[in-house]
């Protein structure tokens, strides 16, 4: 099924992680890695696309470090970057609780919830560093939550049996950007950091095979620049806007990364996507974008659905004896804090059997009436105040008083750019950062994770590996705007924007993009299988070469025009997605969020393949009428065994 969809090329290994015991490996990578003293500092410089939690603090740590930086993101501000949005918590394995946590057992934690698809070094090194991020963003002022005694308060999030989330309520992602943003915006006063806002990055500059630099459009003139580094740091984010209806802000893209994949920069896991199992439901075809609510929610809610098929009593009317409290009855060890792979699926697993509630079925309930009764509304409104109150405003429906309607949405996106133990990408001199790589996560995502990556990509391991190769590969003094390389990535653009404005069809670009989410959603969305993937794959083609004879794209370029904006991105879109069910196709397995219906144990749970897939699946882009080469990554296990995950 899968002939002539793709070619198999050399496999391919990580060469940069230590030997020797896993505790030591990242010390003893600093170690090696070649110092640049603060004067030569002075010298260099380094682009940093993006500015959320991994781009910010990155771009304020090199800053303070002495490189010369610069910042872009297509904000108007960089705090309005997508980590804003972030909810419920960071991860850190500080064991405030005393209730068994270690760096150990969040490095076991993160492995097992990705399903044993990650790299042991990688999660080692997040573990280890986790502790540091948190006394840093104290340091900053972040205003995390605090226990009656003073000491950082705690709470559970799904996948793990210990209390090690920090949290400032609901707003944890708002208040870490502000930390971040803070040390951004000190060194653009001390000018070691030039931001720029509201530029998008179009195009990677590549020069004798190392990246060199990148080309951006300025969004309120439309007019095309070229910015030349020694290094270039990708912190662009995900892409779970593919499928249109996500919980990304509806800017969120894949145009940086996908523009460097084309470049030469390996793709690694891309049909790897989180589906959250906590968002509000769908409420009709209008909607553009999804809202979520905080996996935290699901420490004091109890997730459950009527006995009774198309039960349409009020839920308040419902007695205990005709509720199942399915994620309690079916894995009691983890019950309501199962990760979200397996909460989501079993969300709509109720669902597809006619239990689900609200309109058109598709929710479950989230009860917070047993947690308020224990605890009183005011605490509760202390922990979760903000979150019900944009769950009120938005339903109309008061979570205090009923329970919740949750349902699984699109989320993040584990795939991403491949990288090395030092966060460098497949093409020398791009580094990869945060939700645009693929290194920590493996088939899924443990809540709260998310934020603990980006900062301790930033913060602690980008500045210590980027000298390495910035010691080793000083920029030749022949490169400047005028280098062939750099004008024919200048063209490549406008001819690419051209072409845009010159189809003038009829249809909208939002309409294509609809259309793209619709046909990902349903094949290769919460259950994929063979038969639907080869369908989506021909469906994804035929749409595509629909937009290029058929997209309508009004205005001009040398103007503030967001529908031009919109036709570049949903053109990666149509790119990203293809190659995403040609990924899910080919791995013939389930595995965390990934989820084949043919690959299921006798009760329903993912039956991963160990044998014939534990490898990272890193895409090499051939060209456009070519298919694209896959390259394996094997992985190997060392410290943590290989075990079917269960969580009863």
């Amino acid at each position: 099924m899968t002939t002539g969809l793709f070619t198999v090329g050399d496999p391919i290994r990580d060469t940069k992680a230590a030997d020797g015991p896993i505790q030591e490996r990242w010390e003893a990578r600093r170690f090696g890695a070649k110092l640049i003293n603060p004067a030569n500092r002075r010298k260099l410089s380094i682009i940093v696309v993006g500015t959320g939690l991994a781009g910010a603090s990155a771009a304020a740590t090199l800053g303070e470090a002495g490189y010369q930086v610069k910042s872009f993101c297509y904000q108007d501000s960089a705090r309005r970057a997508h980590s804003i949005a972030a909810q419920g918590g960071i991860n850190a394995a500080k064991d405030y609780r005393n209730d068994g946590d270690s760096v150990r057992r969040l490095f076991y934690d993160t492995v097992k919830g990705g399903d044993y698809r990650s790299r042991e070094s990688n999660v080692y090194r997040l573990a280890e560093v986790s502790s540091a991020i948190i006394d840093q963003c104290v340091a900053q002022g972040v205003p995390f939550a605090r226990d009656y005694g003073g000491l950082l308060d705690t709470r559970s999030f799904g996948g793990v049996q210990v209390s090690r989330t920090f949290y400032a309520r609901g707003q944890t992602g708002q208040q870490l950007l502000l930390g971040a943003y803070q040390a951004l915006e000190r060194q653009a006063a001390a000018g070691t950091v030039e931001v720029n806002t509201r530029h998008e990055m179009l195009d990677l500059i590549v020069i004798d095979g190392k990246a060199r630099g990148v080309v951006v459009r300025d969004l309120v003139t439309g007019e095309l620049e070229t910015h030349l580094a020694d290094a270039v740091v990708l912190a662009s984010g995900g892409y779970g806007n593919a499928y249109y209806l996500s919980t990304n802000a509806m800017g969120c893209n894949t145009t940086a990364i996908w523009r460097a994949h084309r470049k030469g920069a390996l793709f690694a896991n891309p049909c790897f996507t989180q589906i959250h199992p906590t968002c509000i439901p769908v409420s009709g075809d209008h909607q553009s974008k999804l809202t979520l609510m905080s996996e935290s929610l699901r420490n004091d809610g109890r997730i459950w659905v009527p006995v009774t098929a198309g039960d349409p009593r009020n839920p308040r009317d419902i007695p205990e004896t005709e509720r199942d409290y399915y994620l309690e009855r079916a894995y009691p060890a983890f019950g309501n804090l199962v990760p979200r792979d397996v909460a989501s699926r079993a969300a709509k697993n109720q669902c597809d059997a006619g239990r689900g509630v609200g309109p058109g079925g598709r929710g479950v309930y989230l009860d917070l009436a047993d947690a308020i009764a224990r605890l009183g509304r005011a605490s509760i409104e202390e922990k979760y105040g903000n979150l019900l109150d944009i769950y009120q405003k938005i339903t109309d429906e008061d979570p205090y008083q009923v329970p919740m309607r949750i349902y699984p949405a699109v989320h993040y996106t584990m795939g991403g750019l491949w990288v090395d133990y030092d966060l460098e990408s497949s093409i020398p001199g791009l580094f990869v950062i945060g939700e645009a790589n693929f290194s920590d996560h493996g088939a899924n995502r443990l809540g709260a994770s998310a934020l603990m990556q980006g900062l301790a990509d930033g913060y602690f391991i980008l500045p210590n590996t980027i000298g390495d190769y910035l010691a080793k590969n000083p920029t030749p003094g022949d490169v400047d705007e005028s280098h062939p390389d750099v004008v024919a990535a200048v063209e490549a653009v406008r001819e690419r924007i051209n072409a845009f404005l010159s189809i003038n069809g009829e249809r909208t670009v939002d309409s294509f993009h609809k259309e793209l989410g619709a046909i990902l959603w349903e094949y290769c969305g919460m259950e994929r299988n063979a038969e639907g993937l080869a369908h989506a794959v021909e469906l994804i083609r035929t749409l595509r070469a629909e937009f290029w004879s058929n997209l309508k794209v009004t205005g001009s370029n040398e103007e503030l025009n967001q529908t031009l904006e919109r036709a570049g991105r949903v053109a990666d879109f149509f790119g990203l997605a293809e190659l995403m069910c040609i990924d899910a196709l080919h791995r013939g397995e389930s595995c965390g969020s990934h989820f084949r219906t043919e690959s299921q144990t006798g009760d329903g749970e993912a039956l991963r393949d160990d044998d014939g897939f534990a490898y990272v699946a890193a895409w090499e882009f051939d060209g456009d009428d070519a298919p694209p080469r896959l390259h394996k990554e094997n992985l190997e296990y060392d410290f943590v065994e290989l075990t079917q995950r269960s969580y009863k």
